[in-house]
């Protein structure tokens, strides 16, 4: 398998450090410079794949803007408990871990498939011959938008878990694993992280559950 990280890919990692960090104390817009709260919209710069902090004004300039330089991010992920997948389709995919997004991206006019790791995000250069099988069992794929909406799958350990998430909280999870990877599974850190990360997008109160490594 080929796979390598992309240097637009890890432009955007690098505007969503801030989730893996602590917070600067005061925040702005990265467009009119106004300050902001922690919680605030974010914009992707398509044609970059960055990410771009926004105050609920101009964000809302760009809500409904088709093609633009900028797109506005939707704001919360929706769990798909319904969603089709088989365990032969998930090894069509030949990812090297349970954890992977999925978007179409209008520049290079494709499904693009990133996965996190250690060392940040790579994504994948195989050909994704399964995708068009996954849309025709999951149609709710067929209406993701382009750019700044992903599918975001959690198969870790007997986990099943899917999502439609924004483009932004799956940098986040880019992040967090960055941050608190210790040694070869990971450590008890890292684990803690991404079951409170994958409770905010249930909806839920989180578990501290201990998981095994990240493995295909």
């Amino acid at each position: 398998m080929s796979a390598n990280p992309n240097s637009a890919v890890r432009s955007a990692f690098n505007g969503l450090r801030r989730f893996a960090v602590s917070r600067v104390p005061t925040e702005r817009c990265e467009l009119c410079e106004i300050e902001i709260p922690p919680q605030h919209r974010h914009l992707l710069e398509v044609a970059k794949r960055r990410i771009v902090c926004s105050c609920d004004p101009c964000a809302l300039r760009f809500q409904d803007v088709v093609g633009g330089r900028f797109q506005l991010i939707p704001r919360d992920a929706q769990p798909l408990p319904d969603f089709r997948m088989t365990d032969a389709q998930w090894d069509e995919l030949a990812l090297p871990i349970s954890l992977a997004f999925f978007f179409f991206s209008s520049v290079e006019n494709k499904i693009t498939a990133l996965y996190p790791g250690p060392a940040g995000v790579t994504e994948s250069l195989l050909p994704l011959s399964s995708w068009e099988a996954l849309v025709d069992a999951n149609p709710v794929l067929a209406h993701t938008r382009p750019d700044v909406e992903a599918l975001l799958v959690n198969r870790v350990g007997n986990t099943r878990e899917y999502f439609l998430a924004p483009i932004d909280a799956c940098f986040e999870l880019v992040g967090l694993i960055r941050q608190h990877w210790r040694g070869l599974s990971g450590g008890t850190e890292v684990w803690r992280e991404l079951d409170r990360f994958f409770g905010r997008l249930r909806g839920a109160p989180p578990s501290i559950a201990e998981k095994g490594a990240v493995h295909a």
